[in-house]
Formats: C-alpha cells, structure tokens, sequence
C-alpha cells in the first residue's frame, strides 16, 4: 500500500532561495550604478570599490577564522557589505577610508553581534555614519562631473546653504551627470536595480514606495506645492538608494506587515526633518539607522493577533 502520509517536523513550506541567490540577486542590481559610478568619476572610484569589497571579504573570513566558525565569504554578504559602502563614499575619499569603513563594517557591527542575520542596524550605513562623524571634511568632499571644475557641492548641500549656483536639471539627475558619491548620482540605473529585485522576489515594493512617498508626500508640503524642487529632493541625495537597497535589509528592519508601513513612514519623516531642519544637507543615514534601533519595539507592538489565541 503506497504511504501517502509523510510526518515531518515544521517548516513545511521551502524556497529555493538561499543567501547566496539573495545576495547575488543585490550585487547584479547594484552592478549598473556602479559602473556608471566608475564612467563618471574614473579609476579611482573603482579602486575605491574595490579596496571597499576586498577588506569587507577579508575581515569577514578573519573573525570567521578568529572565532572558529565556518568561512562563508563565497555567500555574497560582504561582497554586498562592500559594494553598498564604496558607493556611499565620494571619489575623493583617500584609499585608507574605504578600508576602515569595511572593517568597521563587517567587524563590529556584523560579526560582533554573531553575524549573518543578527545585525541589528545596517552595516554599511553604519560605516558611513561612522565616516562622516570621524572624518567630516574627507567625507563631504565633492569631485564634479564636469571637466571645468575641480569640486561641487552636492544639489542638497546648495539647497541648504542657499548657494548662488543653478540646479541641475531634473533629466541630468535622473541619468546621473552631477557630483556626489559614486553610486548615487544615477537615479534612473539605482530604480532599475530595485525594480529588478522587486520582480525576483527579494524585495517588495511597501518599504521603499511608502519610504519615498512620505518624503515626496511631506517634501512637496514644505516647499509650498514646487514640483521641481520636489522632484529634486526625490532623485538627489542617497534616497533612493537608501529606500531599495538599506532601508529593505532583512536583519534591521520589521517583518510585520503593519510593523513595515510604519518603519517606512518613519524613515521619511526623520529624513525630510532632517534635510530641512537639521544640521545636514542629507538625512538618509541617520534616518535609516535610528528606524532600524527601533525595528524590535515596533514589530513588538505591531504583530497580528493569533489566530484562535486567547486575549
């Protein structure tokens, strides 16, 4: 008689995915940005990327070795780790940058608290706030795209120091012909690469649409119903990068559906307050890691009632 009744323990519902799939799917979609980061800016951008990735796999496979786990560089984690730290960096950064940032990274924030999915706040955007806390002045430090000038300031550093300087247009942001950092001027390759995680199921679309949405939403409020400028506060800074590729981590952010709508409305609201009010140009960072601290508490008070429970 055939046995048609298989008992086994839970979880009953598998995926094929892995981290590694997971991770590799993050690095073709950052791939675009990148490289036209390194078009616009040069080699030395690309060494920049590099010696970012490249200390980002090592410090992962030293404190592996360190605390004697399993080596585990070939899942693409630091590669990602890597890759999202050298394009949150300007090109002008000296070499030493990228390499503190990736240990600090990869060491402290990630294997110090056990590793792989038990970061509690984004490693990458960690890194860059300790950059820019430490190291200011490198850090802010803009090459301009066009050969006429040495530096620039960045489109939300001439908003918010009220510079005498013509914005740039609305289709050169979208392609990404203007100053910043390596992987973030282009906004029209940084959507694509979201929506291609949007289409392989890695991400979805409720955290970055409504994270993006408040901002516009609240952005547009603020300066008095101006399109343009709200569009310019949209596709400049780190936003959209922020919203598709940080803010969607799985270790650092809420995994209740209400728990999401209001991790996404937060980090919109502390970067538009940050960006008009604060004392820096750009509040994506912060505005992402100060939601990610708060990530336990709100899945906490956010988590559906189960079904058949007691009060």
């Amino acid at each position: 008689m055939e046995n048609r009744l298989t008992v086994s323990s839970s979880p009953h519902i598998r995926s094929n995915e892995t981290t590694k799939s997971i991770m590799r799917d993050v690095t073709i979609a950052l791939a675009p940005a990148a490289a036209f980061g390194v078009y616009n800016f040069g080699l030395r951008a690309l060494t920049i990327l590099v010696l970012s990735i490249l200390t980002a796999i090592g410090t992962e496979a030293l404190c592996q070795m360190i605390r004697k786990q399993p080596i585990t560089i070939y899942d693409f984690s630091a590669v990602v780790t890597g890759l999202l730290l050298g394009m949150n960096l300007p090109s002008t950064v000296p070499y030493w940058i990228p390499v503190v940032g990736s240990f600090f990274a990869i060491a402290v924030v990630k294997q110090a608290f056990g590793g792989l999915g038990h970061n509690f706040i984004n490693p990458a955007l960690a890194a860059r706030a300790l950059l820019v806390a430490s190291w200011p002045v490198q850090m802010t430090t803009w090459v301009a795209v066009k050969p006429d000038t040495q530096t620039s300031a960045t489109v939300l550093g001439i908003l918010k120091e009220g510079l005498d300087v013509p914005l740039p247009k609305i289709t050169d942001m979208l392609m990404g012909t203007i100053g910043g950092c390596i992987g973030e001027t282009s906004a029209l390759l940084l959507l694509l690469g979201g929506l291609y995680l949007i289409y392989r199921g890695v991400i979805s679309i409720k955290i970055p649409g409504i994270y993006i949405g408040t901002v516009a939403v609240l952005t547009l409020i603020i300066t008095g119903f101006d399109v343009n400028l709200t569009m310019i506060h949209i596709l400049s800074g780190g936003l959209i990068l922020g919203a598709f590729f940080m803010a969607t981590d799985y270790a650092s952010s809420p995994i209740t559906p209400k728990g999401q709508i209001i991790y996404a409305v937060g980090m919109g609201l502390l970067t538009t307050i940050i960006r008009f009010y604060g004392g820096y140009p750009e509040g994506v960072s912060y505005s992402i890691l100060l939601m990610n601290v708060a990530a336990p508490l709100i899945d906490k008070y956010s988590k559906p009632r189960v079904f058949g429970g007691a009060k």
